[in-house]
């Protein structure tokens, strides 16, 4: 697949197969993805847990708000739901717009890699990072930063074109596939010399 069809298909996902779990390793490997990948300033400053045990992903699921846009969707329901989960982690000295940045690319990182193996993804921005902590027993010193869920998809995600009224918030249709308006070429490449 291209590149540019990679990063279209990558989606964000909210529904997964919940019977079928990830590879073994798997998670670990979205880690060493993410490890590998730049870093502003070099910092790594950033830590990882992975959840994949049945128990850790009961415990941690509560602790995620689903899909902003749709408020009447508490998020996806009992055979439905992550396989696994990365929590990005930071220690608190190191917040700021590095660290921001080092977010951003690990996240997306991780997000192209799933999506090579057929594997969707979910960032958070709205969690209970105390409950988080509790759940990964994380160590003094380290912020809940970021957390992601991981499983083999099962909803259908589509990149469409912007409405007439110029609204950029996702929707579903009747059949439940997921629409993501993307602004066109032409409209964000603004300078060209």
């Amino acid at each position: 697949m291209d590149f540019l069809e990679q990063v279209a298909a990558a989606r964000t996902c909210r529904r997964f197969r919940q019977s079928e779990p990830l590879p073994a390793g798997f998670l670990t490997w979205l880690v060493d993805c993410a490890r590998l990948a730049p870093s502003a300033k070099n910092q790594q400053a950033l830590r990882f847990a992975v959840v994949e045990s049945p128990e850790g992903r009961a415990a941690l699921f509560p602790a995620l708000r689903w899909a902003g846009a749709l408020p009447d969707w508490p998020g996806p329901v009992e055979g439905e739901r992550p396989t696994g989960y990365v929590v990005i982690l930071a220690a608190p000295e190191n917040k700021g717009h590095l660290l921001s940045i080092d977010l951003g690319i690990a996240a997306q990182t991780m997000q192209l890699a799933a999506a090579t193996r057929g594997v969707g993804c979910c960032m958070f921005q709205t969690y209970d990072a105390a409950l988080i902590r509790s759940v990964i027993d994380a160590p003094e010193g380290l912020e809940v930063i970021m957390p992601l869920a991981f499983g083999l998809e099962l909803e259908e995600r589509r990149v469409a074109p912007v409405p007439e009224s110029g609204s950029l918030t996702y929707w579903r249709d009747a059949a439940g596939v997921h629409y993501v308006p993307k602004r066109a070429l032409d409209e964000v490449l603004v300078i060209r010399k």
